[in-house]
Protein backbone atom coordinates (compact mmCIF):
# COMPACT_ATOMS: atom_id res chain seq x y z
CA UNK A 1 0.00 0.00 0.00
CA UNK A 2 1.33 3.44 -0.91
CA UNK A 3 1.63 5.83 2.02
CA UNK A 4 3.59 8.85 0.75
CA UNK A 5 5.99 10.12 -1.88
CA UNK A 6 9.51 9.65 -0.52
CA UNK A 7 11.17 11.96 -3.06
CA UNK A 8 10.98 13.22 -6.62
CA UNK A 9 13.98 12.90 -8.91
CA UNK A 10 14.68 15.44 -11.62
CA UNK A 11 17.52 15.32 -14.11
CA UNK A 12 20.27 17.86 -14.72
CA UNK A 13 23.24 18.18 -17.07
CA UNK A 14 26.78 17.24 -16.03
CA UNK A 15 28.60 19.99 -14.13
CA UNK A 16 25.46 21.85 -13.03
CA UNK A 17 25.66 21.09 -9.30
CA UNK A 18 26.78 24.60 -8.25
CA UNK A 19 23.91 26.20 -10.22
CA UNK A 20 21.47 23.76 -8.62
CA UNK A 21 22.77 24.49 -5.11
CA UNK A 22 22.47 28.23 -5.67
CA UNK A 23 18.84 27.83 -6.74
CA UNK A 24 17.49 25.10 -4.48
CA UNK A 25 19.28 26.36 -1.34
CA UNK A 26 19.70 30.08 -2.05
CA UNK A 27 16.42 30.80 -3.83
CA UNK A 28 13.98 28.08 -2.71
CA UNK A 29 15.37 27.90 0.84
CA UNK A 30 15.91 24.14 0.87
CA UNK A 31 18.77 22.37 2.66
CA UNK A 32 21.23 20.15 0.82
CA UNK A 33 21.19 16.54 2.00
CA UNK A 34 24.37 14.46 1.86
CA UNK A 35 24.16 11.61 -0.62
CA UNK A 36 25.49 8.17 0.31
CA UNK A 37 29.10 7.88 -0.97
CA UNK A 38 28.25 5.29 -3.65
CA UNK A 39 25.61 7.67 -5.07
CA UNK A 40 27.66 10.85 -4.55
CA UNK A 41 30.21 9.45 -7.01
CA UNK A 42 27.55 9.79 -9.74
CA UNK A 43 27.23 13.56 -9.19
CA UNK A 44 24.03 15.47 -8.65
CA UNK A 45 22.53 16.84 -5.42
CA UNK A 46 19.69 16.14 -3.02
CA UNK A 47 17.65 18.83 -1.28
CA UNK A 48 15.04 18.84 1.51
CA UNK A 49 12.54 21.27 3.05
CA UNK A 50 10.33 19.68 5.70
CA UNK A 51 8.80 16.53 4.19
CA UNK A 52 9.69 17.59 0.62
CA UNK A 53 12.77 15.96 -0.87
CA UNK A 54 14.04 16.59 -4.41
CA UNK A 55 16.90 14.64 -5.97
CA UNK A 56 18.73 16.09 -8.95
CA UNK A 57 20.52 13.35 -10.86
CA UNK A 58 23.07 13.91 -13.59
CA UNK A 59 22.01 12.81 -17.06
CA UNK A 60 24.17 12.87 -20.18
CA UNK A 61 22.31 14.53 -23.05
CA UNK A 62 19.92 16.19 -20.57
CA UNK A 63 16.87 17.99 -21.97
CA UNK A 64 14.31 19.45 -19.56
CA UNK A 65 10.75 18.22 -19.98
CA UNK A 66 8.26 20.76 -21.28
CA UNK A 67 5.40 19.41 -19.12
CA UNK A 68 6.63 17.07 -16.36
CA UNK A 69 7.06 18.72 -12.97
CA UNK A 70 6.68 18.21 -9.23
CA UNK A 71 3.80 20.09 -7.60
CA UNK A 72 5.03 21.69 -4.38
CA UNK A 73 2.64 23.11 -1.78
CA UNK A 74 3.65 26.38 -0.17
CA UNK A 75 2.31 28.77 2.43
CA UNK A 76 1.89 32.47 1.56
CA UNK A 77 2.21 31.85 -2.15
CA UNK A 78 2.52 35.56 -3.02
CA UNK A 79 5.49 35.96 -0.67
CA UNK A 80 7.08 32.79 -2.04
CA UNK A 81 6.65 34.01 -5.62
CA UNK A 82 8.27 37.32 -4.61
CA UNK A 83 11.16 35.37 -3.04
CA UNK A 84 11.75 33.49 -6.29
CA UNK A 85 11.57 36.65 -8.38
CA UNK A 86 14.01 38.41 -6.02
CA UNK A 87 16.36 35.46 -6.55
CA UNK A 88 16.19 35.92 -10.32
CA UNK A 89 13.75 33.08 -11.04
CA UNK A 90 10.93 33.46 -13.54
CA UNK A 91 7.42 33.15 -12.08
CA UNK A 92 4.48 32.34 -14.35
CA UNK A 93 1.06 32.49 -12.67
CA UNK A 94 -1.56 30.04 -13.94
CA UNK A 95 -5.31 30.30 -13.34
CA UNK A 96 -6.16 26.99 -15.03
CA UNK A 97 -6.83 24.96 -11.87
CA UNK A 98 -10.21 25.94 -10.35
CA UNK A 99 -10.09 26.58 -6.62
CA UNK A 100 -6.30 26.63 -6.44
CA UNK A 101 -3.73 29.40 -6.69
CA UNK A 102 -0.51 28.38 -8.42
CA UNK A 103 2.49 29.43 -10.44
CA UNK A 104 5.26 27.74 -12.36
CA UNK A 105 8.95 28.46 -12.22
CA UNK A 106 12.07 26.89 -13.68
CA UNK A 107 15.33 25.90 -12.09
CA UNK A 108 18.60 27.09 -13.73
CA UNK A 109 18.76 24.01 -15.99
CA UNK A 110 15.15 24.32 -17.17
CA UNK A 111 13.26 21.88 -14.92
CA UNK A 112 9.66 23.05 -14.48
CA UNK A 113 8.36 23.34 -10.90
CA UNK A 114 4.77 24.03 -9.84
CA UNK A 115 4.06 25.86 -6.57
CA UNK A 116 0.52 25.89 -5.24
CA UNK A 117 -1.80 26.35 -2.28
Amino acid sequence: MLTAVDHVQLAAPPGSEDLLRAYYVGVLGMTEVSKPPVLAARGGCWFRAGAVELHLGIEEGFRPSAKAHPGLRVTDIAAYAARLEAGGARVVWDEGLPGRRRFYSYDPVGNRLEFLV
